[in-house]
């Protein structure tokens, strides 16, 4: 069944209380994983929520990645203080591509303290990464104690691919990480082909779809 896989996403900057409700109650109906959501919408979400085993996702240095450490890290535990249950993270894609590697390992690593018993998901925008900076990735993400890589925010020029998937999948089960898939899933076939690949989790905004094509199948 596709819906257990599927963190039911909405980060766009116009998503209003009303939207975040309706992705709460599909999320509700159709039992999915997990809602994302903006970090201003965590304890709304949570409170949708309660008594449900959907998990609240929130989202930390979004979408750029570019805030210092100790930011991501305060942003992280304010998250987790109001009700969210995962963290996914923007990598600093700079740091990664100029090879600051240290710099990479402890803004993770800062996230990860301040999460506590949450997971942490990085997300490293793959489509502005080679193959080598991808792989390099995945081994700083687990240095720093993180659960899972991330393909990707959705904001930039690419969203996931199953090729990305199969090579950080296969690089994650070295290094004790999951993946999750995200950007551009928009139909049951491509979810499919990603879950094929190796991803664990499916971030989209086309849940409901995803399960009425299954249905339909």
């Amino acid at each position: 069944m596709i819906e257990q896989y599927i963190e039911h996403t909405l980060l766009k900057p116009e998503a209003t209380t009303a939207d975040i409700i309706r992705l709460c109650q599909e999320a509700r109906t159709h039992n999915f994983l997990g809602v994302c959501v903006n970090p201003c919408f965590v304890p709304l979400a949570k409170h949708l929520l309660a008594g449900t085993e959907v998990k609240i996702v929130s989202v930390v240095g979004f979408p750029l990645g570019c805030d210092e450490p100790e930011v991501k890290a305060e942003a992280t535990r304010r998250a987790v203080r109001n009700g969210a249950d995962e963290i996914d993270m923007v990598i600093n894609v700079g740091a990664l591509k100029g090879r600051d590697n240290a710099y990479v390992v402890e803004d993770i690593r800062q996230v990860v303290t301040a999460a506590g018993e949450a997971p942490v998901k990085v997300i490293i925008e793959a489509c502005l990464l080679n193959e080598e900076e991808k792989i390099r990735a995945c081994r700083m993400i687990a240095q720093a104690g993180a659960a899972f890589v991330k393909t990707s925010t959705g904001f930039s020029k690419g969203g996931a691919t199953v090729e990305d998937v199969a090579l950080l999948s296969a690089e994650a089960k070295q290094l004790g990480l999951r993946v999750k898939a995200a950007g551009g899933i928009r139909d049951y076939a491509t979810a499919k082909a990603m879950l094929k690949a190796g991803a664990e989790r499916l971030g989209c905004s086309a849940g409901v779809g995803l399960v009425e094509e299954e249905a339909r199948a």
